[in-house]
């Protein structure tokens, strides 16, 4: 016994056998593997279409093709995401905000993308963000008389950063949320901004951490908290992350905290951040370090006090909850998104990111008060347990997706 959904393709009755799924994507980043390697792990067919040339990946996938999209081609194949300086980044992001999306509608990559589909006739089909990946997708299926289910994962920054960005941005926004069957967001207020975008409040959404959530058994806090006074910074270079700011705080805090030592990752070898350093004359007190191993972060996580995220647009940053299960104080810029893990003063602390003192100000107030860090380890302990464990919410994921397919 069948049943056909609306958009023809014919499910049975009882739908439960393992899935086949399609996941558009830029596969350089940890983000995207983490979440496709449980399927994979989990037994389900998955194929993938990326966006820019595929690194190492440690689990096995039936097929991968190369997808490039908004000028995604002409990234070098070694890059890792944001391996550039922030002036750069900001300055290719800006470029693809206004030329990216005149390249979708003739690109190879959208012939490429629909051929894909028509062969592999997937359950579902899964764009890991809007621009430009959720936006390839939607053009790639419009065309099809029978298409698999639709959905769109939101990025921290895909409603407030790029989709008001230029008026193409914008119309492509709406025409991918008009056009998805499903949501999934890392933050409540991307499902809330979602629906001013043109997405139907009456279809699924999900609200679990962009890459599934926190895995236990790398991120868990140290037996003991650690006494040297190191604070570690762990996002990297990113157009929307105010690492400029970051750096300019270091010298107030040493100012009253000489003591202090700063742990950068992902910056190890950037000029401009070299740069900001011997401007700034704290070499003595801040150590760059390169891209680390996902499943080594824990580790470098527990040997900390503080962690901080001076971002101006996200959702819910993997890197920040990471740090709260690993027991890290966390500080981050005051945005809406974060309000749904921190609660000023309670269990961290909300900045200006545009304001280095603001910033400089709180990482004191977290050196000195040692109380407010052991209230705030307890009760982060139970945020990560009750929002973000990976398996239970991967699991959810997995029957958001079966809830999906059968429509």
């Amino acid at each position: 016994m069948c049943r056909c959904r609306p958009n023809g393709y014919v499910m049975p009755e009882g739908y439960n056998h393992r899935m086949r799924l399609l996941f558009v994507t830029d596969i350089r980043s940890p983000i995207s593997q983490n979440w496709i390697r449980y399927f994979a792990e989990r037994g389900d067919e998955v194929y993938i279409a990326t966006t820019f040339q595929s690194a190492e990946m440690d689990f096995p996938v039936k097929r991968l093709e190369f997808t490039p999209v908004a000028f995604s081609a002409a990234k070098k194949r070694t890059s890792r995401p944001g391996s550039a300086s922030s002036r750069t980044l900001g300055l290719r992001t800006l470029f693809r905000q206004w030329v990216g999306p005149l390249t979708i509608p003739r690109s190879a990559a959208l012939r490429k993308l629909r051929a894909f589909i028509q062969e592999v006739q997937p359950d579902i089909i899964h764009a890991m963000r809007i621009p430009f990946e959720g936006m390839l997708t939607a053009y790639a299926l419009n065309s099809l008389v029978t298409r698999p289910s639709f959905l769109v994962s939101i990025w921290g920054n895909d409603f407030t950063l790029h989709a008001p960005s230029t008026p193409l941005m914008g119309w492509y926004t709406r025409r991918t949320m008009s056009m998805v069957d499903a949501l999934h967001a890392d933050a409540e207020r991307d499902v809330r901004l979602a629906r001013k975008w043109g997405f139907s409040g009456e279809k699924a959404t999900l609200v679990v951490p962009g890459n599934g959530g926190v895995r236990s058994d790398v991120f868990y806090p140290p037996k003991e908290s650690t006494k040297n006074p190191i604070i570690i910074n762990p996002r990297g270079i990113r157009p929307y992350v105010r690492n400029d700011v970051f750096f300019k705080s270091i010298p107030l805090v040493l100012a009253k905290r000489s003591d202090a030592r700063f742990i950068c990752t992902s910056m190890q070898g950037e000029a401009q951040v070299m740069g900001w350093i011997r401007e700034l004359r704290i070499e003595h007190a801040v150590e760059l370090l390169p891209l680390i191993p996902h499943h080594e972060m824990g580790a470098v996580f527990r040997g900390a006090q503080i962690v901080v995220s001076p971002s101006i647009h996200d959702g819910t940053p993997n890197s920040l909850i990471e740090g709260m299960a690993c027991g890290c104080f966390p500080i981050a810029g005051d945005l809406d998104s974060i309000r749904e893990w921190i609660t000023h003063t309670q269990n961290g602390l909300l900045v200006n990111p545009n304001d280095p003192q603001s910033i400089a100000d709180a990482i004191l107030l977290g050196l000195e008060r040692e109380d407010l860090r052991r209230e705030a380890a307890g009760l982060n302990a139970k945020i990560i347990s009750t929002k973000a464990d990976y398996q239970e919410n991967m699991e959810r994921v997995v029957e958001f997706y079966k809830s999906v397919i059968r429509g």
